[in-house]
């Protein structure tokens, strides 16, 4: 049976754009659904399988209320829900095995949220015109693809025709490239890392291994922890060994990349065990030395330039006695098992012995309190070493494990 590749968009202003696209699918032996999210018509160049109509009443409107308001900024949210309710249910039915759509700024919002809701491995792709900007908001913690324009979604030109058919080939690839069945059935683990606990992961994750768990690891650049809290919340993962929470500094502090304040809630929340270590707690992410806010220049804050796009600022003992209080509420709230391992030797290499960014008493700052604030039936390991020090990985995992077998 042939696959089906759903093509979602505003057909009433990006027809032509979707026709020429339809016709590439069907002569590479595809089928085609078509769903049209333009409140303000359709198209007749080529069969339209749902319309806005039924769109725009998934998403919580008639079509009619929609133009009668005559709000952009309210249609679109409920286009955008709408087409997230079809996709879903059409997904679940079996309709279709890949999306792809394209749009400007709000085209793309309604077209990536029918494929935020699919699972991990769907072929997604949108053609966008804003793919080079900061699409957080478009992608999410999805795998979609978003393929940068060129030149405006407007009309079959000698330039977009070739993005087209080079963004649509994507998704036919996708769909000829059989994935392998997964053939390693452990219990799994996810890990948090980041540059600074990299040496510290990968030593757990060969213990882990040699225990026979399968470990999954997460860049803990907001997108990364988002992504992990996802799966956990999905019911994917058996354990969490949270390495690396430096995601709280940047929300706490409004770096680059923070994961929202639902961090550290998801393996509470499912009830998977969870260790919680302070991993680079000690460093906020901004981009290049430009971009860092004013006020923490002016307040002679200690940086490091990890690279021309990354600025390191050092937390300061206030800011860790609040990252210890976030911590322990959010501990609190566990309902499985849950323990906090705390690394005196530093909680990064730059917080080693010597290193620019050792400051103990900032660090006992942190220390005190998580342990003046977390419930005292929750345990408070802590171990005289440094966090990517051998030692450190090995009880890590002896605790996790710990809690595994409770």
């Amino acid at each position: 049976m042939a696959k089906k590749v759903l093509l979602i968009g505003a057909f009433d202003s990006k027809g032509p754009e979707y026709a020429f696209v339809r016709d590439v699918v069907l002569a590479n032996g595809l089928e085609v659904i078509t769903v049209n999210t333009g409140v303000l018509g359709t198209t007749n160049l080529f069969p339209v399988d749902i319309e806005a109509a039924e769109v725009a009443q998934a998403g919580g409107m008639s079509l009619e209320q929609i133009r009668k308001t005559g709000d952009r900024g309210q249609a679109m949210v409920v286009m955008a829900r709408g087409a997230e309710v079809m996709s879903g249910k059409m997904y679940e039915a079996g309709s279709f095995d890949a999306i792809f759509g394209m749009g400007g700024s709000g085209g793309s919002t309604m077209v990536t949220a029918a494929m935020r809701c699919l699972p991990l491995g769907v072929p997604k792709v949108c053609v966008c015109t804003v793919a080079s900007g900061d699409t957080s908001n478009y992608v999410g913690t999805s795998d979609i693809i978003l393929f940068p324009s060129a030149t405006d979604v407007s009309g079959v030109n000698r330039i977009s025709r070739v993005t087209y058919t080079r963004a649509i080939g994507a998704v036919i690839g996708m769909l000829q490239t059989e994935v392998s069945p997964a053939i390693d059935d452990r219990p799994i683990v996810a890990a948090s890392m980041f540059g600074n606990t990299t040496a510290c992961v990968d030593a757990c994750r060969d213990l882990l291994d040699a225990a026979g768990y399968e470990v999954l690891v997460f860049h803990a650049v907001g997108t990364g922890g988002q992504t992990m809290e996802s799966l956990i919340d999905q019911g994917l993962v058996d354990a969490c060994l949270d390495i690396t929470t430096t995601e709280w500094a940047d929300e706490l502090c409004g770096g680059v990349f923070s994961a929202g304040p639902g961090r550290l809630e998801a393996a509470g929340r499912v009830g998977i065990p969870h260790l919680i270590v302070p991993g680079c707690v000690d460093m906020v992410n901004f981009n290049a030395p430009n971009t860092v806010p004013q006020q923490f220049l002016d307040d002679g804050r200690l940086f490091y330039h990890w690279n021309p796009s990354v600025t390191l600022m050092r937390t300061n003992i206030e800011e860790n006695r609040q990252l210890g209080q976030i911590f322990a509420e959010k501990a609190n709230q566990a309902r499985g098992p849950i323990a906090f391992l705390l690394p005196l030797g530093g909680v990064s290499i730059l917080d080693g012995d010597g290193e620019l960014f050792c400051d103990r008493e900032a660090n006992q700052a942190l220390f005190a309190s998580i342990k003046d604030n977390v419930n005292p039936k929750i345990p408070v390991f802590e171990i005289e070493a440094n966090i990517n020090a051998p030692a450190f990985s090995q009880r890590a995992v002896e605790i996790l494990l710990e809690m595994k077998r409770r």
